[in-house]
């Protein structure tokens, strides 16, 4: 089994940035790829950004240039470090791991809020 546990949001007005940290803790050597969701108010969670072993990303193309995922295997930490945040970043953000060969994750953090207002 794997525990993710979040940690890091809060509120910031626009513009600014926050890093989330998602710790990983249990069976880690399944994990493959680990990545962020996030869910806004009365939508679909959606994927935010991945990483894959050995580190290749991707991104929502909605955060592309602004938020970047990172890993370090020696601290089993995941983080999110997220840039020039807009009202539209609203929402709770969910840590999330695969096993190889899965094609959704297998596994989630209990998610952190994240609000971007003035």
């Amino acid at each position: 089994q794997v525990q993710l546990v979040e940690s890091g949001g809060g509120l910031v007005q626009p513009g600014g940035s926050l890093r989330l940290s998602c710790v990983v803790s249990g069976s880690i050597s399944s994990i493959y790829t680990m990545g962020w969701y996030r869910q806004a108010p009365r939508k679909q969670r959606d994927v935010v950004a991945m990483i894959i072993r050995p580190g290749n990303t991707n991104y929502a193309d909605s955060v592309k240039g602004r938020f970047t995922i990172s890993r370090d295997n020696a601290k089993n930490t995941v983080y999110l470090q997220m840039n020039e945040l807009k009202p539209e970043d609203t929402a709770v953000y969910y840590c999330s791991a695969w096993r190889l060969g899965s094609t959704m994750p297998d596994y989630w953090g209990q998610g952190t809020q994240v609000t971007v207002s003035s």
